[in-house]
């Protein structure tokens, strides 16, 4: 009688907590997502329908996980779903789950065209502008289907029919997570789901060295792991699948081509198409490089510029306060986040390269203070 009495208590005490602990995450997105919103959202879903997903140009972890996994659990829910990136994506998230039903844009225009055109909904993930797909930008912004945009980058463009934009989380697949949690079916995350979602999280936060000082972040990854994800195994494949061209592209970079200013706690790296076709380059072989830069010591701002047909393309990272997001805005086309952005200059390589240097100056209070922020630790 005891055991049976004290089983039942327990039972109780554990539907009390889980109830609890779910009226507790149902509050919490509520106050993330607008109530309004998603009450509309979810009710577009209710029916089977054609829909697109989309991310950005040059899609990087995030791009593809959030993509990947929004598009398995809208199947799993009964529509007819096809992903669209604008070009191609690097080698290392090449064993992905879901990623050979990509359609990319580049090579299959024709087929992710008339996709466009006949999808009921649209989702945009990952990017805060139609711009920002590049490719198929007036496609997508003439497309007649509802948009829904699910981003984390500063300053969204209103060109969107509904909007789950939030700054203050670690990516945008953290964002997936709390959408299909928020629509009542974080039940159908499955295994394969919950490697994407944490690709893209792991990725977007340099293996959760930055942007991902929020609580929530971890409670999501517990539940991924909980979900079937191995982090030893995907962090392996990510990262360590380096080929040797572009280890020895690496080392080019920090030998030959970094130039370090400490009088303005900035270091950058260049690289020309020569150096490019040098050691082979694919897509993805300078994912990071930038960070190389970021890591000396007094350092709070770096940069990597990396030579195209058409123009230079820079990515911009920086610790503290310094905002290069404001940065890139101000002189270079771009923008992202506070730490980590990028933008373009038409100019040459040698012109580009001191015309940013001519910068600095006029951000060295910035740069010195950001520099001795990172260097100790805050009060706590």
């Amino acid at each position: 009688m005891y055991k049976l009495l004290r089983t039942g208590l327990l039972t109780i005490i554990s539907i009390f907590v889980f109830d609890k602990k779910k009226l507790f995450f149902n509050n919490y997105l509520l106050h993330k997502f607008n109530p309004d919103t998603l009450t509309k959202v979810k009710h577009l879903l209710t029916s089977p329908a054609e829909i697109v997903v989309t991310s950005h140009y040059n899609p990087d972890g995030d791009a593809l996980g959030s993509s990947l996994a929004l598009s398995r659990y809208l199947t799993k829910k009964g529509h007819s779903v096809t992903t669209i990136i604008p070009n191609d994506f690097p080698g290392f998230l090449q064993w992905m789950p879901g990623q050979k039903d990509i359609v990319v844009y580049f090579h299959k225009s024709k087929t992710a065209d008339e996709l466009l055109k006949n999808a009921k909904i649209i989702f945009s993930l990952d990017y805060n502008a139609i711009s920002r797909v590049n490719l198929f930008a007036d496609q997508l912004a003439k497309a007649k289907g509802v948009k829904i945009l699910i981003d984390h980058h500063l300053e969204p463009e209103k060109e969107f029919d509904f909007s789950f934009s939030v700054i203050k989380t670690s990516s945008t697949s953290e964002l997936v997570f709390d959408f299909i949690e928020a629509l009542d079916d974080a039940h159908l995350i499955d295994a394969e789901i919950a490697i994407n979602l944490y690709v893209g999280i792991m990725t977007d936060t340099g293996s959760f060295s930055f942007a991902c000082n929020y609580p929530r972040t971890y409670e999501v990854v517990a539940r991924l792991v909980e979900a079937g994800v191995d982090t030893e195994q995907v962090h392996r494949l990510v990262y360590d699948t380096y080929s040797e061209s572009r280890m020895r592209l690496l080392g080019f970079c920090l030998s030959e081509r970094m130039k370090v200013l400490p009088e303005h706690s900035t270091a950058y790296i260049w690289l020309t198409q020569e150096d490019l076709d040098k050691f082979d380059f694919n897509p993805g072989d300078t994912e990071g490089v930038v960070n190389y830069a970021l890591s000396i010591k007094g350092i709070s701002f770096a940069a990597l510029f990396t030579e195209k047909e058409d123009r230079i393309r820079i990515s911009f990272r920086s610790k503290g306060n310094f905002s290069v997001n404001n940065f890139a805005r101000d002189h270079y086309q771009g923008g992202g986040h506070r730490n980590a952005s990028g933008g373009d200059s038409f100019d040459k390589m040698p012109v580009t390269l001191s015309k940013f240097e001519a910068l600095l100056p006029r951000y060295q209070e910035g740069l010195l203070s950001a520099a001795q922020q990172s260097s100790r630790l805050n009060p706590l």
